[in-house]
């Protein structure tokens, strides 16, 4: 039935004004006659029509771009795993969690799943529609529990793994950020100086007299320094927009992406930890895979694809091909010499005694306290660094600023002497 707003008039000469449903606009008149009002005007009502929820929930361009926080994550795992735990049902708890998400992205997601479940589908199977949010991990983790009936453990499991993983990257960043900032302020501070101060300097010394030839070499190696930056600028910044292109062209390809993860094991300082970074990865994530009831070879099938290292990721293969053919795990893992022995002792021990998840979930809990050392150390020694090649660097632009006034100087003083005698 359509609704009408209404104008009408009351018998103390009051004016009223409200909204009110009936068949047409002369049965509303009618009606509010009867009651004793004046009508003064009867309109159709302007309806707003609302989105539905499923229409609120469309996926939308801009999902190309977003991304889903791994904090996000985790907080979607643990209160997943605490509704299914409380006997919540599967479609009732995705319909909660899609409303509670503070990730857009991820709410359009979980509302998906939803749909997916609703119609029959298995989770694991919904969630593999977007590999760019849960991962091989993720997923296998999932199936094992909706196939062992245990799906709130493989959740709680989930969300400290994620927990665990977010920490240590958290842990790298902060490690990262001081160095990052000091070496930002210390380059502005050199741009400018020697964009805009030293061209200065360099233009009052030719004005007092003193020609460009003449200068000192300090002096002369930063004119052409400042020169190429002011007058050649551009040069400068292709020069690494193409380095830049170039780089993540080559990385692109397999060749590529080994040579760029062996560097990144073998650069000095950062080789170390970026090395006990993986390892910690490697074991928190097959720990976590082998507890949940995964199959060996399909655990270390998803692992070699979530240490980010190709080096390492071609090492747990070669492991998961000489398991499957009878061989134990630590064997080809100590013949890679990408583990160190200790991890392989430890994985060689938690094998005999069939506690290899346990094992693994303690040599990740050392190299995160190895990384966390590792990282302390990092930043008290890049900090004294910093420090000293940016005072050198301004210092030796101060020098070459001075020397040629020293020489003006030395040079009027000169005259001065000769013209006293």
């Amino acid at each position: 039935m359509p609704t009408f707003t209404y104008t009408a008039r009351a018998t103390d000469g009051k004016s009223l004004t409200g909204t009110s449903e009936a068949s047409n606009p002369a049965e509303l008149r009618q009606r509010l006659t009867e009651q004793g009002y004046s009508v003064q005007k009867v309109a159709p009502a302007k309806t707003v029509k609302k989105k539905t929820k499923a229409q609120l929930n469309e996926p939308t361009f801009l999902d190309k771009f977003q991304k889903v926080k791994l904090d996000d994550l985790s907080i979607f795992c643990r209160q997943f795993s605490t509704m299914i735990d409380a006997g919540v049902s599967l479609v009732r708890c995705l319909d909660v969690l899609s409303e509670q998400s503070q990730s857009p992205k991820l709410r359009r997601i979980i509302f998906d799943l939803r749909a997916e479940v609703e119609a029959g589908n298995m989770l694991s199977k919904a969630m593999s529609k977007y590999p760019s949010v849960f991962s091989n991990l993720f997923v296998g983790l999932i199936r094992a529990g909706e196939v062992g009936g245990v799906l709130e453990e493989s959740l709680q499991r989930l969300s400290i793994f994620l927990e665990k993983d977010v920490e240590l990257r958290r842990k790298v960043k902060s490690a990262m950020t001081y160095p990052i900032i000091v070496s930002t302020v210390a380059l502005g501070i050199v741009m400018f100086l020697t964009i805009y101060i030293v061209p200065q300097f360099l233009k009052m010394f030719i004005d007092l007299g003193l020609k460009a030839e003449d200068f000192p070499a300090m002096t002369m190696s930063l004119k052409i320094f400042s020169d190429f930056l002011v007058e050649k600028w551009y040069i400068m910044l292709g020069s690494v927009a193409v380095t830049v292109v170039a780089f993540k062209m080559f990385t692109r390809t397999k060749f590529g992406r080994r040579v760029a993860d062996r560097a990144k094991l073998k650069i000095p300082v950062f080789g170390k930890l970026n090395h006990k970074v993986a390892l910690a990865r490697f074991s928190r994530t097959l720990s976590t895979l082998l507890s949940s009831g995964v199959p060996i070879l399909q655990a270390l099938e998803t692992v070699a694809g979530t240490v980010s290292n190709e080096i390492l990721s071609d090492a747990i293969l070669d492991a998961r091909a000489r398991v499957r053919e009878g061989d134990v795990i630590s064997e080809p893992l100590r013949k890679s010499k990408m583990f160190p022995p200790m991890v392989v002792q430890m994985i060689s021990i938690g094998q005999e005694s069939g506690s290899l998840d346990t094992m693994l979930s303690k040599i990740a809990d050392f190299y995160d306290g190895e990384v966390d050392a590792a990282i302390t150390s990092l930043t008290a020694a890049i900090e004294p660094v910093l420090i000293v090649f940016l005072g050198f660097t301004v210092g030796y632009i101060v020098i070459a600023m001075f020397l040629p006034l020293v020489g003006l100087i030395q040079g009027l003083s000169g005259d001065n002497g000769d013209g006293d005698k």
